[in-house]
């Protein structure tokens, strides 16, 4: 028995002496680089990894397409996919709730689309400290907030800026006559959307036939915009052009107007969603902006993997916007 044991520890001492040879440090995979204390933790099913991701709602079809992307990695990458969302768009109680629950359940990773640029951060910031890899899509978590709390976070997104402006542009390029022209908002909470209302309001500066008589609010959805719609109108009777810094609102106004005959008002949306797209062919809304949802969420996911294999990812990756108009439609 003692010569059994003898040539077994001699066998364990070759092993040991050929896989880390004197002089040599012991090689590992480079860490992803994150704020100290913030390594992801080690899970006990390392075959197939969690990554959630949290979107706004799912009554947007934008985000629907998000959500596809997602699926696509998913599969590409073998990992388990949770979508975890709720009903409003400006919820953020119920969003913060939803990253809580994702801590204790001990995901992987969150990959995110904000409903508050602010508000979120705290959260985002807890989980990443319980080891958890945050991925930041669309809507930029507010970088002043996300320094404060310590708080570093891969972003995926488009230039909102350059998108908002270029929907702006081709509206303004169709005025013929010094015209009254708003711009209708979400609300005052998503960075995406200040973003927008900035380049579009740069568009409108630069055209003498664009004349910006107000910023108004219609809480990102058709019938909020549809409501909206009214007192809108009522404020700036003589509007001629409205950008909407998203599809939905745009098409909430288009219901209200197409309800009382009226097709004086030039629209223009933003998102690319089907049914922007059907207007558009119907000569109804004027352009939208292709802001390739899929491929945000193909690589949000994608970031959040790679980040868990220890990659250092950039900071910011943007993906191309696209102005969306009918004769864009045609050569597809």
């Amino acid at each position: 028995m003692r010569t059994v044991f003898a040539s077994a520890t001699l066998v364990l001492l070759v092993i040991l002496s050929a896989a880390c040879k004197p002089g040599e440090e012991p090689r590992s995979e480079p860490p992803l680089t994150l704020p100290s204390g913030n390594q992801p933790q080690a899970r006990e099913d390392e075959a197939t990894q969690t990554v959630a991701l949290v979107l706004k709602t799912q009554a947007n079809p934008f985000f629907l397409m998000i959500e596809k992307g997602a699926r696509r990695a998913e599969k590409e990458l073998g990992i388990r996919l949770l979508v975890r969302t709720h009903g409003d768009e400006t919820a953020i109680a119920q969003q913060i709730s939803i990253v809580e629950q994702l801590i204790r359940d001990k995901v992987d990773a969150i990959v995110i689309i904000p409903s508050d640029s602010v508000e979120m951060v705290p959260v985002a910031k807890k989980a990443q400290d319980a080891g958890i890899v945050i991925v930041n899509i669309d809507n930029r978590l507010d970088p002043a907030t996300a320094r404060e709390w310590g708080l570093v976070a891969p972003f995926v997104s488009v230039d909102n800026a350059r998108g908002g402006y270029l929907s702006a542009q081709y509206l303004a390029s169709k005025l013929t006559r010094p015209t009254s022209v708003v711009i209708v908002t979400g609300d005052d909470s998503g960075g995406a959307g200040k973003e927008r209302v900035r380049g579009a309001k740069q568009a409108f500066a630069e055209n003498p036939n664009a004349r910006l008589v107000g910023t108004e609010f219609a809480y990102w959805t058709i019938d909020e915009a549809y409501k909206a719609a009214p007192q809108l109108l009522e404020r700036h009777p003589d509007v001629g052009g409205i950008f909407s810094v998203n599809d939905l609102m745009a098409l909430g106004i288009l219901r209200y107007l197409d309800e009382r005959g009226r097709s004086d008002v030039l629209i223009s949306g933003y998102d690319d969603i089907e049914e922007a797209r059907a207007a558009i062919r119907q000569g109804k809304l004027l352009a939208t902006i292709d802001q390739q949802a899929e491929e945000q969420g193909y690589l949000g996911v994608k970031h959040a993997v790679r980040a868990l294999a220890g990659e250092k990812l950039p900071l910011e990756t943007i993906v191309d916007v696209k102005l969306v108009t009918a004769g864009s439609l045609q050569q597809r």
